[in-house]
């Protein structure tokens, strides 16, 4: 199992069997913007927190948080992999990330 340090914002997510950390760090963060279409930080939260997201939004957030972990996933990969927990575990791992990146662990 993976050491998961939630007060440097970082969540568990297992693909395929293997337990991976996300994180989002600033370089994710510009990236998640570049590839969602945000103009701010402030935009891209509140279309996760009003729950105007879709599933493409959800793997870009999953994408930039393992990338941002030091996992070279490709969009293919994270794809094509099966999640455990399925989309609801995908699902509340993108929120505690974004959580933790902002708010910090409770």
């Amino acid at each position: 199992m993976a050491a998961v340090n939630p007060y440097r914002g970082e969540v568990a997510l297992t693909l395929d069997g293997r337990e991976y950390v996300l994180r989002l760090t600033l370089g994710a963060l510009a990236e998640l913007e570049e590839t969602l279409a945000e103009d701010s930080l402030i935009s891209l939260i509140q279309r996760f927190e009003t729950n105007g997201f879709s599933a493409r939004d959800l793997m870009a957030l999953l994408l930039a948080g393992l990338r941002g972990g030091g996992h070279d996933l490709s969009a293919e990969t994270l794809a094509h992999a099966t999640i455990e927990g399925g989309p609801m575990a995908a699902t509340r791992a993108a929120a505690e990330l974004l959580a933790r990146s902002f708010v910090g662990p409770k």
